[in-house]
């Protein structure tokens, strides 16, 4: 109820100040919005009700805000409700009505941060549920408070400025915001520099946040960097405060100049040595190390004409390094005054102090040692002809010590003669030659042969000097020209046909003592100049021609070759040439009487052994032919071909037929696998009567064969002995121990008893599996044969068939 009360106190407060004419208010909230004041026309009634405004983080809840009311239905007859974010919306539950009375209620805290503003939809209904009015909008504007302080956007900020800078000169700037209304106070933002650790030497408008510098003075080599506490503050400076630093960094400039930290420097060379340090010169610089304003850099002003001095500056400590570019001489120059300048990378600011000493003086002495001879021309070149005799001078390599002021005598020797060719005076360095070098030397290369000679002094500790000697082997012409081998052919007869002969000439001399090559008729022989001529067709080729006809056959020439040397060098050679009758196209006719087979050039005894070499060769093939052929026929007498087994032990070891396993007493078995044991009786054997009288003389004993290849021969001429012998029963006669019995357990092995009769037995595709085979082929099939005749024969016997073979092995062997 106070509430309420004082809301209406407020209203009618509203409405006097409205009636008193207050400016800048506004038309007070009315419990009765669509009430209008007379006016002099009609107009349309409206419910209208103006914004309300609510502090944030109101802490009396719940807080009435404004009633409303209906003048269309009695008090306690209409229904009130409103409906937007706060109540049914997102934020739920923020705001709410009395549905009978109108009061609007605030239920929750505000925070103008997250909603500034609500906007909402008043309803008025009568009891049934109708519109007893239209619709309007409710908005409550939040009133901000100053509840939050303002926040740096950075807890440091940087900057960077050079040293020496002027005044006002711009470093960086601060900045920051305030979450309150920023139509208020309460984001009014000001900035201040609350300590700066020594002299005011920036200064920050409090307004912008930017930092400048404020007065001279900013020396990076006193303080190099400088860290300011920042402060702002809302509500123009007296509200909410918060703090933050500024790191300002000065950049170097050069504004000092380097100085040496002595005047004069002395130091210590070795002489006949260069790339060597010798020492350093100090320098200091106090601008920032690393930058160009504190690199130095130094120069020789006097002291070193000749350019043997250098000085480098070493990057992490800033010195100098002298080094040696050119050896010293200590005989020459025993001390050294340079004077030397140091000054930086980057050029001195104008406003820069110079230094005291930037220049100082460096004294260097050099010291005497051992050095090594020197030639007085290294490399030596020189020549010689080839073919030079031993003892030849080839040159004196001489060289001279540079230590003058020490007494030594100098030795020679050489380090590399590959070829052994040179001798050295160890005393003089005269070299020569001592032996003759081979032309055909590997060691030769393009004419120039390359020695390497030493010169040592007799020193403690010796020194030597290497010399090389290059010596170029000049050509001399001492190899007359001779033919080569002209291209087979022949001339004809008549002056004017065929192309001619061509002729071409070598030398084994180089050039210039080579060619061109002069060709010419022995002047000794006046009467081939009359039939003959010769034309130059090239440097190195000339053609041969008759003049006139000459006959057939074979002429024998004689040409006389020089070359362009000098002095020249020419030789008489012989030449062959075969003459024939030619057609008009200038090809030798059929039958004609021209030696073509001699060959134009070849001498008759180039021929002999030509022809002899091509006899023995067709001696030797056809040895190798008949060699070849008589292996062949050894190799087809043969049963089986290749490495095989005995075939005396396959018969007797395989062949073996008795009767069976029943029949043990049929015959001895031991004798048949030895049969040369065999007890004969004595006086002679019983005769056969179907023997021929012509056969009735003993059979010499036979050597046993001593090669496989010879087993086949041997069988056969075992057969043949068997058939002929009368003292043994005839070939188709049955033994007693071909019978193979009967009831045996296992049966019989025999092919002939595996069918009815031979006439269902083929052997002849024995023959496709090889020479084994189709032997057993011959053996059983083809009964037509008397081969087969008597396989078959002895089938019908009831013996195995290779029962007889078995027994002929038996006898013969």
């Amino acid at each position: 109820m106070d509430a309420a009360l004082l809301l209406v106190l407020g209203l009618l407060a509203q409405s006097l100040c409205l009636s008193l004419g207050v400016p800048g208010q506004r038309r007070p909230t009315t419990l009765y919005p669509w009430r209008r004041a007379p006016a002099p026309s009609r107009v349309r009634r409206a419910w209208v009700i103006p914004p309300i405004s609510v502090s944030e983080n109101h802490k009396r809840l719940p807080y009435p805000l404004v009633q409303i009311k209906s003048d269309k239905q009695q008090l306690g007859s209409v229904i009130y409700s409103i409906q937007g974010p706060g109540v049914d919306e997102e934020p739920r539950g923020v705001f709410s009505i009395d549905k009978f009375t109108g009061k609007v209620f605030l239920n929750a805290t505000l925070d103008r941060e997250k909603t500034d503003r609500f906007r909402l939809r008043a309803f008025a209904l009568d009891l049934g549920g109708s519109t007893l009015e239209d619709p309007t909008d409710l908005e409550i504007v939040v009133v901000d408070q100053n509840d939050n302080r303002p926040v740096f956007l950075q807890e440091a900020f940087t900057g960077r400025v050079l040293e020496g800078a002027a005044p006002g000169t711009y470093v960086t700037r601060a900045e920051a915001t305030d979450a309150d209304d920023p139509e208020t106070d309460n984001a009014a933002l000001r900035f201040s520099i609350l300590q700066q650790g020594g002299p005011e030497l920036f200064s920050i408008d409090e307004l912008t946040g930017e930092i400048r510098t404020v007065q001279v003075g900013l020396d990076r080599e006193v303080v190099a960097v400088y860290n300011l506490t920042l402060q702002v503050a809302d509500m123009s400076g007296d509200g909410l405060t918060a703090t933050a630093s500024a790191i300002i960094t000065l950049d170097d400039i050069n504004d000092n100049a380097p100085e040496f930290t002595r005047n004069e420097f002395f130091l210590e060379a070795t002489e006949a040595i260069s790339g060597v340090d010798v020492g350093r010169l100090e320098v200091e610089d106090r601008d920032l190390p690393g930058s160009p304003n504190w690199v130095a850099r130094f120069t020789i002003l006097e002291g070193d004409p000749d350019g043997q001095f250098t000085i480098r500056t070493d990057p992490k400590t800033n010195e100098g390094v002298l080094s040696i570019v050119k050896a010293l001489d200590y005989e020459s120059c025993e001390h050294y005054e340079l004077k030397v300048l140091v000054q930086n990378e980057a050029p001195l600011q104008a406003a820069a102090p110079r230094a005291e000493r930037s220049q100082a003086k460096v004294r260097v002495h050099v010291q005497d040692t051992n050095e090594p001879p020197v030639f007085q021309e290294n490399p030596l070149r020189t020549s010689l002809a080839e073919g030079a005799p031993p003892g030849t001078l080839v040159a004196i390599f001489s060289a001279w010590d540079p230590d003058t002021e020490q007494l030594q005598r100098l030795s020679y020797s050489k380090d590399y003669d590959p070829e052994d060719w040179l001798q050295v005076d160890a005393a003089t360095g005269r070299i020569q030659t001592q032996r003759v070098l081979s032309p055909a030397s590997p060691f030769l290369k393009g004419g120039w042969y390359r020695a390497i000679v030493l010169a040592q002094d007799d020193a403690p500790q010796p020194r030597t000097a290497t010399g090389t000697l290059s010596i170029e082997i000049l050509e001399v012409n001492d190899h007359a020209p001779v033919l080569a081998l002209p291209p087979p052919g022949s001339l004809c007869s008549e002056p004017h046909q065929g192309p001619g002969l061509l002729l071409g000439a070598t030398d084994e001399d180089l050039p210039p003592h080579g060619a061109p090559f002069h060709f010419q008729l022995s002047p000794r022989l006046p009467e081939l100049g009359r039939n003959w001529s010769l034309s130059q067709v090239n440097v190195s080729h000339a053609r041969l021609r008759p003049r006139n006809q000459v006959p057939e056959g074979l002429h024998r020439l004689s040409l006389l070759l020089r070359d362009s040397g000098q002095p020249p060098q020419q030789r008489e050679q012989p030449l062959n040439v075969t003459v024939c009758r030619c057609g008009q196209d200038g090809v030798c006719l059929p039958g004609a009487a021209a030696l073509l087979a001699g060959g134009t050039g070849l001498s008759l005894g180039a021929l002999v052994i030509v022809l002899a070499s091509a006899l023995l060769l067709l001696v030797l093939v056809l040895l190798v032919a008949l060699r070849a052929r008589f292996r062949q026929q050894s190799r087809g007498k043969g049963l089986l071909h290749g490495p095989q087994d005995d075939l005396r032990d396959n018969v007797l070891n395989y062949d073996e037929q008795g009767g069976g396993e029943e029949d043990q007493d049929a015959y001895d078995i031991s004798q048949l696998r030895h049969p040369t044991a065999l007890s004969l009786p004595l006086g002679p054997p019983p005769l056969r009567r179907d023997a021929p009288q012509s056969r009735l003389h003993p059979q010499p004993p036979r050597a046993l064969p001593t090669s496989p290849l010879d087993i086949a021969d041997f069988i056969s001429d075992g057969l043949e002995a068997a058939d002929s012998d009368p003292s043994v029963p005839p070939y188709d006669t049955a033994l007693i121990y071909d019978y193979e019995g009967d009831g045996s357990v296992a049966g019989t092995l025999s092919s002939i008893l595996s069918s009815q009769g031979d006439e269902d037995q083929d052997y002849d595709y024995l023959r496709d599996w090889g020479p084994r085979f189709a032997r057993l082929a011959d053996m059983y099939g083809n009964p037509g044969s008397e081969q087969g005749a008597r396989w078959d024969h002895g089938a019908r016997e009831g013996l195995s068939p290779r029962a007889p073979l078995l027994r002929h092995r038996g006898r013969t062997a």
